[in-house]
């Protein structure tokens, strides 16, 4: 797969081109020309690490919102490519697709996931209301989490979303009511959850599916109370400066586990998880599992709802 290169990755992009370049020509015409493709080699690995070890927040930023970066879909497939039942529809007649829920299975037992799924294009985005939920959305993410306490299974919830959908239609709906009826009830759920932050998470509408025993962030992904361009808008009037705004929210996954409002930070393949999504499925794999074994550990559902309870009052600084 062609990888689409973001801007600040075009220097590293035609260094390699380049080198591709030297490359055929050198089987073209029969000349040797190794030392030069060598040089050039080591210029590219040296300007590839010093690039993705100085990011800034605004370019974590464009990693999270690459349109070839894995999707919820995408990862449920990698996590259990023999097992996926998808279940649909609040119950109320409606099903939201920026939603995404079902029955999968990792390492022989069955989990229940959901997620917010976003498109790679703009025919998938209309479909999925480019991640961003409905009232109906969330109503069907409860339906779910009670189906899995009914039955004893782990939850996963894999977020990527800008928000809850801000339309007039989602407030008619009662969209403030659906996600604090969401979060009130994964607070007592008898059963692990965990979740995984897999692009961008933002405000309520990660939120909303985001309460969890544990949290983990990939390493490009961001979690944070309001997206950079709404933050500039508020603050300085304009959307342009959601670059300063992205370094003075500190939402990147290195400053959250230093606040400890994240549990881990899940390294991504080099340049991002669109380089290598199985690699990055894999890591996700092993988090999650060491996850539930972490909060199984702790005792029964007492426990983990104690654990859980304990986690969300510990975020943030309280003044007096």
């Amino acid at each position: 797969m062609s990888i689409q290169p973001l801007e600040f990755e075009k220097p590293l992009f035609a260094m390699k081109d380049k080198i591709n370049e030297l490359e055929q020509m050198s089987q073209s015409m029969n000349v040797s020309l190794e030392g030069e493709i060598e040089r050039l080699k080591t210029q590219a690995d040296e300007v590839q690490i010093k690039l993705y070890r100085t990011l800034t927040p605004a370019q974590r930023l464009q990693i999270a919102r690459h349109p070839q970066r894995p999707s919820c879909l995408d990862l449920i497939q990698m996590l259990s490519p023999d097992v996926w039942f998808e279940l649909h529809g609040d119950r109320c007649g409606t099903d939201d697709r920026a939603i995404i829920g079902g029955i999968m299975e990792i390492e022989g037992r069955p989990w229940m996931v959901l997620g917010t799924q976003k498109g790679k294009n703009m025919k998938e985005n209309l479909v999925h209301n480019f991640g961003m939920a409905n009232p109906e959305g969330y109503r069907k993410a409860l339906r779910l989490f009670q189906h899995a306490e009914k039955f004893n299974m782990p939850i996963l919830t894999l977020i990527d979303t800008p928000g809850a959908y801000p339309g007039m239609d989602g407030e008619q709906h009662g969209i403030g009511q659906a996600i604090a009826m969401n979060i009130r009830e994964m607070a007592r759920m008898h059963v692990p959850i965990i979740s995984v932050v897999m692009g961008e998470a933002s405000s309520g509408g990660a939120l909303g599916i985001g309460v969890a025993n544990k949290i983990y962030l990939l390493e490009h992904a961001l979690y944070t109370v309001i997206s950079p361009e709404g933050c500039a808008s508020i603050l300085w009037r304009s959307a342009e400066y959601a670059s300063r705004a992205a370094e003075a929210l500190k939402i990147t996954s290195h400053d959250l586990l230093e606040f400890g409002i994240i549990d881990g930070v899940i390294e991504e393949p080099t340049g991002g998880a669109h380089y290598d999504p199985n690699l990055c499925a894999e890591r996700v794999k092993e988090t999650v599992l060491l996850g539930l074994e972490s909060v199984t550990s702790l005792g029964g559902s007492a426990e983990w709802i104690q654990q859980r309870y304990d986690k969300y009052r510990g975020i943030g600084a309280f003044c007096e």
